[in-house]
């Protein structure tokens, strides 16, 4: 029951749509006529039927301004600009300038405000009274509009309230169509490979002779035991390649385990330590940090051009020796790896130079051997921390690149940027695998899901949206924030997802439904990080507000009405509970959050740099 036209993204063929142009001076009063209408309606259809006063001003006013009535338009804008919702003025300045025919020739934003038709979603008894009014009143010219370039998504059932509504809107295109969140996601992880763990001397001593075997049994099968049976939600564990393990990535999983059992249990009542890694004096403008999984390195990507490692640990970095002392080591001995090292070169900081502007996005491969740096000179470096030279440079994007991120199983990686495009690169490959196309501005973010079939992207666009790796396809769009949105992240176990924008507002959503189920207020400037704790437990969000906020994960997602109903129709009700699931802000003196990070024991890492007042 929907209303569509076939899109067709040829500039003049989108443009010369606007050529069926009413009277230019009837203009104010079509659309006034309209607003009385609606102002006038029920309460129960006017928070819907207000959702099309935006869509409508802006086509109004292009079609002016296409048809070269500049007074009119003009006057149009003067006299209804005030009366768009607050997160459009954005979007509204870009319009003003717009003032002759000739200005949206090049004009990107307004090109794809024409060549995707603005979403709105609307009950059928709405969608009646609309369509009758306009008839009644031969009110052609907005009928033509509402035809033409508004794609309704009607749907049976109660109208929504202004809660609802407001919760859903906001991006550069509507709402997101129904269609767009029904396709199946596998969003289960994939199963663990069944690794021994070792005994250590250590584990053994304190416990007494008999206990012993007894003891550590249990423990070892609670951590195999979990990753044996195979999540019914998750993709087939060949749906998409992934790299062999290697021993070294072994027994990295075994120290993985016996960190586990060392984890801190997090809760409302215990929450955990925060160790702030504050950049002093980085006067080269700090724009992009990462840590390695076991916590062992940090990155940072600088307006300088450069990336800068450091080893946070008493291991300093070392590089491999030169070839010609390589072959004097026999390879056979047991410390061969140690050997192969060059004691000459250790410091806590080594500097990759390379970039030729500045490190927007920085990622460590899981193995801790590469690490990735994305950068306005539109390019993507892999590095190697074997030697810290640069290895390949990546090149796809024409415009800068705002971010990358390594695949949690390694080789594949992903990066976003000005371009409009997310890439997925393998890093064997010179060029991409896949391109996932779609966002109607930047992409800023990406994050892969824990069991890397999908990547999800943040965009300036105001959506976020989640592309199957297989295919390229998008199966989500999930829109609600009301500002370009900054970070990401999944949930542990999958289920959820994460955003954060420049509106400071936390959005939580199901990724299985496709629904957003949660809303965290609290920060007052952009949310630029967002980190799950290892179990899921607690949600920490970093601001340029210079806070970091722990919030109740477990309560965010706990009875979520997640029935088909809601699902169909996307009547949300979000619970403004922000209050009641914040556990905790912590201040810094004047240092915007650029990174979270959870150690492997559940110890929370935040990095930013001081900017003085």
């Amino acid at each position: 029951g929907s209303v569509a036209v076939e899109d067709q993204p040829d500039v003049s063929a989108v443009l010369s749509a606007y050529n069926q142009q009413g009277d230019p001076t009837m203009y104010e009063e079509y659309y006034s006529g309209l607003k009385h209408f609606i102002e006038c309606s029920l309460d129960c259809h006017r928070a819907e039927l207000s959702q099309l006063f935006y869509p409508l001003f802006v086509h109004m006013y292009l079609e002016l301004v296409y048809n070269q009535h500049e007074n009119e338009a003009k006057s149009f804008f003067e006299k209804f600009h005030g009366d768009q919702e607050c997160y459009y003025q954005d979007d509204l300045r870009v319009l003003s300038s717009l003032t002759k025919k000739e200005h949206m020739k090049g004009n990107e934003t307004m090109l794809d405000f024409r060549t995707s038709k603005f979403v709105l979603r609307i009950s059928r008894d709405s969608y009646q009274l609309l369509k009758r009014h306009l008839q009644e009143k031969q009110n052609n010219q907005i009928w033509n509009i509402v035809q033409e370039h508004l794609y309704i998504d009607i749907f049976d059932g109660m109208p929504r309230s202004k809660q609802q509504i407001d919760a859903m809107v906001g991006s550069l295109a509507g709402e997101a169509k129904r269609e767009a969140n029904k396709s199946k996601v596998f969003f289960g992880l994939l199963k663990e490979p069944e690794i021994e763990v070792p005994l250590d001397d250590e584990d053994e001593e304190g416990e007494n002779e008999e206990g012993k075997p007894k003891k550590k049994k249990p423990k070892k099968d609670s951590i195999g035991s979990k990753s044996k049976k195979q999540d019914p939600n998750a993709p087939p564990q060949n749906r998409i390649p992934l790299p062999e393990l290697k021993d070294s990535d072994k027994l990295d999983k075994i120290m993985n385990m016996k960190e586990t059992t060392k984890r801190v249990r997090l809760g409302p009542d215990c929450l955990p330590s925060i160790c702030f890694y504050t950049f002093l004096n980085a006067y080269q403008g700090l724009t992009a940090v990462d840590v390695t999984d076991d916590s062992s390195l940090i990155a940072g990507g600088f307006a300088d051009s450069t990336v800068r490692v450091w080893s946070v640990t008493p291991k300093k970095l070392r590089s491999v020796k030169q070839a010609s002392d390589l072959s004097l080591i026999d390879k056979e001995s047991d410390d061969v790896l140690e050997r192969i090292m060059d004691e000459k070169t250790a410091s806590e900081l080594k500097i990759l130079y390379g970039h030729s502007g500045p490190v927007y996005g920085a990622s460590f491969s899981p193995d801790r051997n590469y690490l990735l740096s994305s950068s306005e000179d539109g390019t993507v470096r892999l590095w190697s921390l074997q030697t810290f030279t640069c290895l390949v440079g990546y090149k796809g994007h024409n415009y800068p690149v705002w971010d990358t991120q390594f695949s949690p199983y390694g080789y594949y990686f992903v990066s976003g940027g000005h371009d409009r495009v997310a890439r997925l690169w393998a890093t064997d490959h010179y060029q991409p695998l896949r391109i996932f196309a779609g966002h109607l501005a930047d992409v800023n973010c990406t994050r892969f899901h824990p069991n890397s079939n999908y990547v999800a992207t943040g965009s300036a666009d105001r959506t976020v949206r989640l592309w199957d790796v297989l295919n390229g396809n998008c199966v989500r769009i999930f829109t609600g924030h009301k500002g370009p949105i900054h970070s990401l992240t999944f949930s542990p176990n999958g289920r959820f997802l994460a955003t954060g924008a420049t509106d400071g507002r936390v959005l939580l959503w199901d990724i299985g439904h496709g629904l957003m189920v949660g809303e965290l207020k609290g920060h007052t400037d952009t949310v630029c990080s967002l980190r799950f704790s290892r179990d899921g437990e607690i949600l920490a969000s970093g601001s340029m507000d210079n806070t970091v906020r722990l919030w109740d994960a477990v309560k965010a997602f706990e009875d979520l009405e997640t029935d088909d109903f809601t699902t169909a129709t996307g009547h949300i009700n979000l619970p403004e509970n922000s209050q009641e699931l914040l556990l905790g802000t912590y201040m810094t003196k004047s240092t915007p959050v650029v990174h979270l990070h959870f150690t492997r024991r559940n110890l929370v890492l935040a990095a930013g740099a001081y900017s003085p007042q």
